[in-house]
Parts: structure tokens; sequence; C-alpha cells
């Protein structure tokens, strides 16, 4: 796997302007490190619920955002996992919770979590779609009794609107199987190789396809998360042409399972960094690690768990995994994201941070 090395890695030989980047680099991840607080960055909390989702987002200054909340019941384990991140963030109220779409491991965990810390308000893509599965019925009825309380606001999100969360510009790409119509300013490139090379796949018919999906936007630095989003509905969005551009953090899509993540997809956002929210045993499908792994310019992959069906070829280092083999600790992954694009992403399991500097500006 192509890694960036550290600054002793460019050695005296080191061209002035690259070395003076690299230290930047450093510091920041040596302040991310020290205390999680990094001046005017956001904090990207990838929290472990065992191949569910659950990615929480604090800027410096505005609103937080959740995407998720994880499974039910394991004793309200994955509601005490985002509640630990939140109060590591400097978290008293999670200010807004996405929904992306009503599969348990994505909703169940919303009763746990109101019980445990307060929230403002639940955004969705309106009513679940699957019906006919019993688990997400229930998930969804029980997310249904928690609004029914009148207690939190709610929204229903519509493709090409931006949420309404300061600090961030959170804009629908995707919902209830609606996808833009337009690219995002600055896409809309040609992506015929990319497109070539994923099969066509027939249509999803469950609520993975309804996915809310967002692009994330913060200064430079650009931000996918997709939820489940299937490899179908992405083909719409990047074929024949890039409708989102380049993004810099890739929330790998449906915990690297290969009904998502084509190379339509992988290959033309070109990710710096991409982080997979696979559990042990739920995710992690070698091709699709493997299209992740190779897409171009791609600076680093990091996953919430060691995946059992990858095995040796089709992980990543240890030092790039949050979770090893036989771990029930929840360990987290944490991204901090400045204005110009650069990113540290912390491994809470470590303790150890990697740096990446802003992608370059174009040549002119």
């Amino acid at each position: 796997m192509r890694r960036r090395l550290p600054c002793g890695g460019f050695g005296a030989w080191a061209a002035p302007v690259l070395l003076s980047a690299c230290l930047l680099v450093a510091a920041a991840a040596a302040q991310a490190q020290a205390g999680g607080s990094a001046r005017g960055a956001l904090r990207v909390y990838f929290i472990d619920v065992e191949g569910g989702q659950a990615t929480l987002f604090v800027p410096p200054a505005g609103q937080s955002l959740l995407v998720d909340t994880g499974w039910p019941d394991h004793g309200g384990r994955d509601a005490l996992r985002i509640v630990a991140a939140a109060r590591d963030a400097g978290l008293s109220k999670i200010d807004y919770v996405v929904l992306t779409h009503f599969h348990v491991d994505h909703t169940g965990g919303v009763p746990n979590l109101v019980a445990h810390f307060p929230v403002g308000a639940f955004i969705d893509h309106g009513p679940n779609r699957e019906s006919g599965d019993a688990a997400t019925a229930a998930a969804y009825a029980a997310y249904q009794r928690v609004l029914a309380s009148g207690r939190y606001g709610h929204q229903t999100a519509r493709v090409g609107e931006l949420l309404p969360i300061r600090g961030l510009r959170a804009e629908v790409v995707s919902a209830d199987g609606q996808l833009l119509a337009r690219p995002l300013p600055g896409a809309g490139q040609p992506n015929a190789a990319a497109c070539a090379a994923s099969a066509v796949r027939p249509p999803d018919q469950t609520e993975n396809a309804r996915s809310l999906g967002l692009v994330i936007t913060f200064g430079k630095l650009r931000i996918l998360d997709l939820g489940d989003l299937t490899w179908d509905k992405e083909m719409q969005l990047m074929c024949p042409v890039n409708k989102l551009g380049a993004i810099d953090l890739y929330v790998v899509s449906h915990h690297g399972w290969d009904h998502s993540g084509s190379p339509a997809l992988v290959d033309g956002i070109r990710p710096r960094v991409a982080v997979m929210d696979n559990g042990a045993d739920k995710g992690g499908t070698p091709s699709t690690w493997e299209i992740i792994e190779k897409a171009p310019g791609l600076e680093g992959l990091w996953q919430l768990h060691y995946s059992n069906a990858g095995g040796a070829a089709h992980n990543a280092a240890p030092a790039y995994l949050a979770n090893l083999p036989g771990s029930a600790d929840g360990r987290f992954l944490r991204v901090s994201a400045w204005r110009d694009g650069r990113m540290v992403v912390f491994n809470s399991r470590t303790g150890d941070s990697r740096g990446y500097p802003p992608r370059p500006a174009p040549a002119r």
C-alpha cells in the first residue's frame, strides 16, 4: 500500500518547500495527538459500532453532526461509544443526527442514543421503503416513536439541499433513490475509463439504494459519505461524467462491502484518505478493498477493524487499524482537518497520528 513518508524519510536532499510542508503536517499531528482539540480543525470521529456506522463531525465553531447511530441492544454499547466520542470532543449535545437509511445497523441505535445524550434534531430521507424486512421495519418503528415524543426537531432532506448545520457545508447528493441531476461546481469531468471498469448491475430494491448521501465541505476540504448507496446508484452519479468531483476524505460506502465501492465512484473521486467503518465479519470485501487501495492518488486507507474475510493480503497494516483481530475495545479513529486541506488521522488504539498535506494545486 502506498504511504506518505514521515518527515525524516525525506532526508537531507528534500527540497525546502517539501520539507516545510512536512514539518507543518508533523506539528499538526503532534497537536492533534496531544489533546484532540487542534485549533481551527474540523474533527471527524469514526466510532466503532461493529460494522454499522456512526460518524461524528465537530467543526471548530458551529454545530455538531452525527451520521447514523449504529445497532440497538448489546447493553447500549453503540450509544455509549458515541457518547464517549462526543465527550472527547467536548460536546454537551449533538445538534443534528442524519440517518442515511433505516437498516438496523444505521438507525437501530436511536432510542439508546437519546436515552444517554441530548440530541437536537433528526434528518432522514423520508419514509422507510423496505417495510417487508422485519428488522428494518422494527428499527424504523422505534425511530418513529422517538420522533413522536415531540422532543426533537425533524427534517426530510431532498437532493440539492444544504442541511442547516452551522460551521459545515453539507450538501445532499442522494436521498430516497433520487440523485444529483447536474454536477456540483468544479465537477463534471468525463469518467469513461472508470465507468468502463465497472460492471453494470441491476437496481437494488432495498433501503441501501435510498441512502441519504452528503458532500461535506470545510474550506478546501471535501468529504464524501454516501451511507450504503449501492453500485447501480454510484454508476448514475459518476457516468458518463463525474458529478461529485475530487474528494479528500472518503467515508467508505457500505462498510467496504462489494455491493458498493465501484471503480466508477472510487477512481472518479480520487480520494486522498479513505476510512472504512467495517466490522471484523461485516464489510471489508477483498475485491472492494483492492479497488480502494489501488485508487489513483490514495495516500492512506484506514479501517476500524481487521477484516477476517480479507486476510493478510487485503487488510491495512496494523498501524492503520483501530481494532486488531479479537479486540472488543471499540477503539475509534479521529481525523482532524483544516480549511486548507490538511488532515491528520489519529488512531486511538496506538496513540499514533499520520499527517496528510493539502492536495497540490492544479498546474497552470
